[in-house]
């Protein structure tokens, strides 16, 4: 016996036979329910209804899947979107003290070559009596923290003769990390800003042969050739200047470099 649910869909079906001749064009799954008993048309028609209704759902929550995928996706992007412009910032800030450091380089060195040779001596053992006394920080074993507290003492304490001992160990124990060629320019600049310009050139030149393509090379090629002009070595000098517009051109040490040998 056919159930209500049954003549109502039969129902139907009829009427659409009647208004609208044109469904016998309709898909091939549909239309094929044309042959057999009325049941057994209602029966493909409900089965039909049935898959079609299954398909829907299994896209809805393919839909629904995807759309947390990319949530996800959205989410990790903005987070190393952040971190990255945290790295970004320090660098800056780094090389902004670094600049400062070079800035006060000349007047720091002129003070020092003025004042008498007995109290340079005297300044030198009571610096050298407090980096033995306080001595460098304890490397945690991690290279980033290792650095960035070798980094403190210069930003922050103002402790550089202790900075250079720690950064000294640093670049022995760490050979491998993406920092030596900043740790390796703090040297030059640290040893530089000392008076010792032959430790300055020797990190300096470590820069540019260890790492050509470092954002700091230029700068430290560059930092080499003043060290050899203000020794008076006017030939090494310009040697140095040539080498950083041949290396480097089109860079702001390119620029002073290519002023310094006008001058010569």
């Amino acid at each position: 016996m056919i159930s209500n649910f049954r003549l109502h869909l039969l129902s139907l079906s009829l009427l659409v036979g009647v208004a609208a001749p044109w469904a016998a064009n309709a898909q091939a799954s549909i239309s094929s329910v044309g042959s057999g008993s009325v049941e057994d048309r209602v029966t493909t028609l409900e089965r039909i209804s049935n898959a079609q209704a299954q398909l829907l759902q299994q896209l809805q929550q393919q839909m629904s899947d995807n759309q947390s995928d990319i949530d996800a996706l959205r989410g990790q992007i903005q987070q190393n979107s952040y971190q990255l412009n945290q790295v970004i910032e320090r660098q800056k800030q780094l090389y902004q003290q670094i600049d400062s450091l070079s800035s006060s380089s000349t007047s720091s060195a002129a003070q020092s070559g003025a004042e008498a040779p007995a109290a340079t001596a005297d300044a030198g053992a009571a610096a050298g009596g407090a980096a033995a006394s306080s001595g460098a920080p304890v490397q945690s074993g991690d290279a980033n923290s290792d650095y960035n507290a070798a980094v403190a003492l210069i930003l922050e304490k103002k402790q550089y003769d202790q900075a250079i001992a720690a950064l000294q160990a640093w670049v022995k124990r760490y050979p491998d990390s993406t920092y030596q060629p900043n740790a390796n320019y703090w040297l030059g600049q640290l040893n530089y800003n000392k008076g010792k310009k032959d430790d300055a050139a020797y990190y300096y030149a470590t820069v540019v042969k260890n790492y050509p393509k470092s954002p700091k090379a230029s700068e430290a090629l560059l930092k080499v050739g003043v060290i050899m002009q203000e020794k008076n070595d006017t030939a090494k000098a310009k040697a140095v200047y040539q080498q950083v517009l041949k290396l480097y051109p089109n860079t702001d040490s390119a620029k002073q470099a290519q002023k310094r040998l006008d001058g010569l």
